[in-house]
């Protein structure tokens, strides 16, 4: 355990790719254990109806009677939903309930501040988080631009092939947008590159390219593509707690420091992607 003091405040970063199948749930549950290691008070947001960082962290989304869903369409106090899981971090759980709050939201003013108004409650009620990572769902659609209006930054995972940068720069358009009209302090702190294998001479390249293809910083290390990813949601942890020598667990240790790091750098101005 490190004894690295914990930033003051709240930093909110949303992890974002409208693409499934990047990893996306897996970054936040892992760098969400990684920063609980490192002594950082942590809340992950499942914003995906899916629900699969609840029950990736052992929570059956089934048996929840309360929810991200009610906390933002029916008003209810966001402490009252929250939950520990065993990986030390706090988790605003989702149920397949979630799919009916985008249709809830869409014809409600202020809609784009929901999950804003949601961290500042908490931050009121002196919840004491240094971290809140919100899972966005794979869409543009109302939860994820709830989720970058209420995000000092966004984290962007992309697994190393061609194929899955296609919607980037959709994303980064949608980021634009909020930029422009819910939240000019957006940054956007990079692109993690998953599902990475080394020894292909392809996904080495893709990795050299995406730097220079999005003018983006690339948040290192790599996580590597292992099975051990896969075995970890199937026991309620993350793969910091079921494998924890394991390269990927190694990766996302060091990915959470170098995020505490980017936390703490001077706020650059709107219009920048750094």
């Amino acid at each position: 355990m490190s004894t690295q003091p914990v930033r003051r405040g709240t930093t909110t970063l949303a992890i974002a790719n409208q693409k499934g199948g990047v990893a996306k749930t897996t970054t936040v549950a892992s760098v969400g254990a990684a920063l609980a290691e490192l002594g950082h008070r942590v809340l992950l947001v499942d914003l995906d109806p899916q629900a699969c960082l609840t029950f990736s962290l052992g929570i059956d989304p089934e048996d929840l009677q309360l929810s991200v869903h009610h906390v933002l369409t029916k008003g209810l106090a966001p402490t009252e939903a929250i939950l520990s899981t065993d990986d030390g971090v706090d988790l605003l759980p989702a149920t397949i309930e979630l799919a009916r709050a985008e249709a809830d939201l869409l014809t409600r003013t202020g809609r784009e501040h929901v999950l804003r108004t949601v961290i500042e409650d908490l931050a009121a009620a002196d919840a004491g988080y240094d971290w809140v990572l919100l899972d966005c769902p794979p869409s543009l659609g109302v939860l994820t631009v709830a989720a970058l209006t209420a995000a000092d930054g966004v984290l962007i995972p992309l697994q190393c092939e061609t194929l899955s940068h296609r919607g980037v720069g959709q994303l980064l358009d949608t980021v634009h947008d909020v930029r422009r009209f819910t939240n000019r302090d957006l940054e956007v702190w990079g692109v993690l590159p998953t599902l990475y294998d080394g020894r292909t001479h392809h996904a080495r390249t893709v990795l050299e390219t995406i730097s220079d293809t999005y003018d983006l910083e690339v948040v290192e290390p790599p996580i590597p593509k292992t099975i051990k990813f896969a075995e970890a949601p199937a026991a309620g942890r993350s793969i910091l707690s079921t494998s924890r020598a394991s390269k990927g667990a190694k990766a996302y240790r060091e990915v959470a420091a170098n995020l505490v790091a980017r936390s703490q750098r001077p706020r650059t101005r709107a219009g920048s992607a750094r």
